[in-house]
């Protein structure tokens, strides 16, 4: 480690004695590269067998951390060094008020201090002793009041801010913040401090590229003050109920508005109406809107309009003709509406519709004939009518990667018809009509005996002749014929039989009838990262010990089942595993805690905890 860098004795820098000193050539400006390059090589105890090396710079972040408190303060460090450190103790919740104060006047750039335990104002003057340095600063979920924002006067260059479930700021801290004209982006979710008054605060914001306003119940009439921020981009007042068509005139002037959510608000075609002349607009959210679909001239109008949600809107298949004129749309959910096929002929012409949400929609198989020549990735077909044979008309699909057929009435036929999507990578059957032999065609298992059956049913009228060819003349015109006939025939049927769903990255089959027998074709999705079991009650340890070679998983669920704390021992290999979710088993939280200890490092999120 002598080699690291040349050192002084008369520079203490992270207060620990003469064993803490660095050339004063490394300033605030200086960058790690220097301590990246520097070293070789790192101890080969440090490695996990068959997983990376740490590098050496996480290595020593990692020391530093945990030895925090020999450490008085971090500012003669390269400020990109000093802001991994913070970052580290912010991700560990190991922050706390003696080790903040170890970055007084460190440069930082970045505060994230969202759902850090411990944030109120006390903290605010080592946060404003960045000054010009900080760029972004998040206090979300903190308990930090009106005083604490005084202090932000001096960080001049502050460019995002996010202050949500900020429950104790009022409408007079929010003066405090008039005065930072480069933010770009500000977040307000669910904060009582915004009212129509205490929003005159942002009017001398002019940068105001994105704001986020969710939840606030108190705005009505405020949006008059935004009419002098030009460069707005963004805006978002989902859920305030307060918001209602007088609202919609204040954004008139706003030309630059590219996204727009207004879900959950008082708003009615009148007030779609008043945007006509916001035509960079991109994205609009009306969900759950008094809308209805007299609403789509005034969207016709929105040339540049891709992405649009009217879920929950009580439409009806009355006007739905005019979807037709929405060309430009890639993105549309109508889930939740009382629409049917109908509303599906009116989609044709959308060729450039890459997904579509029909959830909860009375939409049968015909319907989907219409969207058979549509450039489609994603679509939403849960709670339909939607049954097996309708999935015929999606074979097509081939760049479909996404699937939900959850609650519909797809049995383990209908896979079968799913042999063309060679595109997909998250599929969602969440119903009770599969079981383990539908689980059989996801890794390409044909029924070979069940396709003979079929075949010899079907066919049988030809089989007598081609049992009567001349075995000694086999090009004669009984077997040629019979045999190309037999052959282009059993194609036919193995071209349904087989599917190969093996680039599925993500699998959902809950509530159905699947054992630890069908569980056998899953082990073979080796590219699997979400794995989802639940309500499956007859899958036992097994089931664990047969997937334990998917070693991709991030996240698996097989909650409400027959798995045990002895079953825990087969999810060893499963390293990359985030979350991991065992409600109503027979599992306790101490063993999955010692499981996470000894064997899973990357587990951050498991039930029951």
């Amino acid at each position: 480690m002598g080699g690291i860098c040349s050192r002084k004795r008369d520079q203490d820098v992270l207060g620990g004695g003469s064993a803490s000193r660095v050339s004063g050539r490394y300033g605030k400006s200086g960058s790690s590269k220097w301590l990246r390059n520097s070293f070789g090589h790192v101890a080969v105890a440090d490695c996990q067998p068959g997983g990376n090396c740490p590098s050496l710079m996480e290595l020593c972040i990692q020391q530093i951390c945990k030895d925090i408190e020999r450490y008085k303060s971090f500012s003669v460090l390269p400020r990109d060094i000093s802001q991994q450190i913070f970052n580290e103790l912010v991700l560990t919740h190991s922050l706390n008020d003696d080790s903040l104060v170890a970055f007084l006047d460190c440069a930082l750039q970045d505060v994230h201090l969202g759902d850090c335990p411990g944030v109120k104002d006390s903290w605010m003057d080592v946060i404003s002793s960045q000054g010009s340095s900080l760029l972004s600063l998040d206090l979300s979920y903190s308990e930090v009041t009106d005083a604490a924002l005084v202090g932000l006067k001096d960080c001049s260059n502050l460019q995002e801010m996010t202050l949500n479930y900020c429950e104790s700021i009022t409408e007079h801290g929010l003066e405090h913040i008039s005065g930072l004209n480069s933010l770009t982006s500000l977040s307000f979710k669910r904060s009582n401090a915004i009212t129509a008054e205490g929003m005159q605060a942002f009017s001398n914001l002019v940068n105001l590229e994105k704001l986020d306003l969710e939840r606030c119940s108190q705005i009505h009439g405020g949006l008059v003050h935004l009419k002098g921020l030009t460069k707005l981009e963004s805006l978002n007042v989902r859920c305030c109920k307060c918001i209602t068509d007088l609202d919609m005139k204040a954004l008139t002037g706003l030309a630059n508005l590219k996204e727009l959510q207004i879900s959950n608000c008082n708003i009615t075609d009148f007030g779609v109406s008043l945007l006509r002349g916001l035509e960079k607009i991109i994205m609009l959210n009306l969900e759950g809107c008094n809308v209805t679909t007299e609403c789509l001239d005034s969207l016709a109008a929105l040339v540049n309009l891709a992405y649009l949600n009217l879920s929950r809107c009580g439409l009806s298949d009355e006007g739905c003709e005019k979807f037709s004129e929405l060309k430009k749309l890639k993105v549309l959910s109508l889930a939740f509406n009382n629409i049917t096929d109908a509303v599906l002929v009116h989609l044709k012409g959308l060729k450039n519709l890459e997904s579509l949400n029909l959830d909860s929609c009375k939409i049968g198989n015909e319907g989907l004939a219409n969207l058979s020549g549509l450039p489609l990735k994603s679509m939403e077909l849960s709670d339909t009518e939607v049954g097996s044979s309708g999935l015929r008309h999606l074979s097509g699909l081939n760049q479909l990667e996404s699937l939900n057929l959850s609650f519909t009435l797809v049995t383990d036929g209908g896979l079968r018809r799913l042999s063309g999507l060679t595109s997909l990578r998250s599929l969602n059957l969440d119903a009770r009509q599969i079981t383990d032999t539908g689980l059989a065609a996801l890794t390409g298992k044909a029924f070979i005996l069940l396709a003979l059956m079929c075949f010899m049913i079907h066919h049988c009228s030809i089989m007598p002749l081609w049992c009567r060819f001349d075995r000694s003349d086999p090009s004669g015109p009984i077997w040629s014929s019979n045999f190309r006939c037999w052959n282009k025939l059993f194609a036919t049927y193995f071209s349904f039989m087989l599917v190969d769903f093996k680039n599925l990255q993500s699998l959902e089959i809950c509530g159905g009838g699947i054992t630890d027998a069908g569980v056998k074709n899953i082990k073979e999705l080796s590219h699997l990262t979400v794995l989802n079991l639940s309500q499956n009650s007859n899958l036992t340890d097994k089931t664990l010990e047969l997937i334990s070679g998917l070693e991709g998983l991030v996240s698996l669920n097989i909650s409400n089942s027959l798995i045990t704390n002895k079953g825990l021992q087969h999810l060893k290999p499963l390293k990359n595993l985030h979350s991991l979710t065992l409600e109503s088993c027979k599992v306790t939280a101490s063993e999955i805690r010692k499981l996470q200890v000894t064997a899973l490092p990357n587990l951050v999120s498991f039930r029951p905890e």
